[in-house]
């Protein structure tokens, strides 16, 4: 009995005993693995799958990874660049020996499967739960919330976002603390927000006189 597995996009006719050299596997020496996508099997009743084998398998055992043929790439680059490089690349692979081809009942072996033959499904139940991610929750953290009795900053001029947010962060929630500024306050405001010039430039302290009146 022989069968046609495919595994890392190739195409291998197998029978029990054969040794074949395969795209590598995530597995180490002496594991079993087996390959799901069975595309044919064949004997005395050759079975074609559509496109896999229903329930069929082949199983196999790690011998070793190794690396393949070196292969010298040259590339030759003309007119404007005018450079020449040679690249030398070995492409990883595992070493199997094939040792039961299963025409049904694979996906109950319990067997490792190979990779790139496990369904979907099985991804997910193998699969470790995603954490949330830490940077989004790192900056959601880091975001300064204003208080429930603050003012909307972004009602003064040249106040958009990024700069209501800087102002969250020194402390800054109500247009009466800025009407209350004083020159060193300004001049200090003006260091943390990087803008030398804008606050009175923009009047900010009158506006926010004004504002704070309702």
């Amino acid at each position: 009995m022989f069968a046609v597995l495919k595994t890392g996009g190739k195409q291998y006719k197998v029978q029990a005993g054969d040794v074949l050299r395969v795209e590598k596997l995530a597995a180490d020496a002496g594991e079993k693995v087996q390959f799901n996508d069975v595309l044919m099997l064949g004997g005395d009743a050759p079975v074609v799958g559509a496109p896999f084998v229903e329930g069929a398998g082949v199983q196999a055992e790690v011998i070793e990874q190794i690396k393949g043929d070196k292969v010298i790439k040259f590339v030759k680059r003309r007119r404007k660049h005018s450079s020449k490089r040679t690249v030398g690349h070995r492409q990883k692979l595992t070493l199997v020996k094939i040792t039961d081809i299963l025409s049904s009942g694979a996906d109950k072996s319990g067997i490792k499967a190979a990779t790139g033959s496990v369904s979907a499904s099985a991804v997910e139940a193998a699969a470790p739960k995603k954490a949330p991610a830490k940077k989004a929750a790192a900056k959601k953290a880091e975001a300064p919330a204003a208080d429930a009795g603050a003012d909307d900053l972004k009602k003064l001029s040249g106040v958009g976002p990024a700069l209501e947010k800087k102002l969250l962060e020194a402390g800054i929630t109500t247009f009466a603390q800025i009407a209350a500024w004083t020159e060193a306050d300004v001049a200090a405001m003006d260091e943390k927000l990087s803008f030398k010039g804008r606050i009175e430039r923009e009047g900010w302290i009158e506006q926010a006189k004004e504002l704070a009146k309702g």
